[in-house]
């Protein structure tokens, strides 16, 4: 885990994708989209059905590195609302061990707008937490600290003629003339089994206005480096 400032608190990202709040002991995950492979399946395309085990199994190991008591989720939890329902026996018992273990909280997305918590936990649609807002999808214009999931940004880089794409979270600054904490975070998408959009996309770049600067976030060994994605004009 590497040390992360935003907003005025304090954060702990980990090599795993997920973002820790020790103020809150809170974990945070977003777009796990358990069930993809199954829905997948569905629909004539055939892929391993243990996308829901892994993913599961990196949350418990992040709640393990943390210490968390709290687990947020933000968004996307299912590939569809229907997932819950076609959760394997395995799965669905891993999924209830977590959740009966900590305070689990589900925020919905625009997959699973309409998922139940059949497996434990509690649904919301957002929350606010110590003045920062919890969503699924950033919201343009949103001035308040905003921490959000949806778009699975990834940071394409080419070094050496070597490309190289990670998961990142993204984060905008927009400094506040009087001294409130701000800025706003997309993070990276948790799932085994999710895919990733160029962090620098014009509409991840959208999703984060008003900002005076937008970087794209890595895990990094020992510290969280940033890589410049775009600049207001002077």
């Amino acid at each position: 885990m590497v040390p992360l400032s935003f907003a005025g608190q304090e954060w702990l990202l980990t090599k795993g994708r997920a973002l820790y709040w020790p103020r809150e002991r809170a974990l945070l995950v977003a777009d796990l989209h358990l069930e993809k492979g199954s829905f997948f399946a569905r629909h004539g395309q055939m892929v391993p059905p243990y996308d829901s085990r892994e993913t599961l199994e990196r949350v418990a190991l992040a709640i393990r590195e943390t210490g968390a008591r709290r687990v947020i989720t933000l968004g996307d939890n299912f590939h569809d609302s229907d997932g819950s329902t076609r959760l394997e026996p395995y799965a669905c018992g891993m999924l209830d061990a977590l959740t009966s273990a900590v305070d689990w909280v589900w925020i919905t997305g625009n997959h699973d707008p309409d998922m139940d918590a059949r497996c434990g936990g509690t649904l919301a649609e957002e929350l606010e937490i110590g003045g920062i807002v919890l969503r699924h999808r950033a919201q343009p214009g949103e001035t308040r600290p905003e921490l959000s999931g949806h778009y699975h940004p990834r940071l394409h880089l080419t070094v050496h003629r070597r490309h190289i794409r990670r998961p990142c979270a993204v984060v905008s600054s927009n400094d506040a003339s009087d001294g409130t904490p701000s800025g706003r975070m997309i993070l990276p998408a948790f799932g085994a089994y999710t895919g990733g959009m160029n962090a620098g996309d014009p509409a991840i770049l959208e999703a984060l206005q008003p900002a005076e600067r937008i970087d794209a976030v890595v895990h990094a060994r020992d510290r969280a480096a940033s890589f410049p994605l775009w600049r207001r004009a002077a």
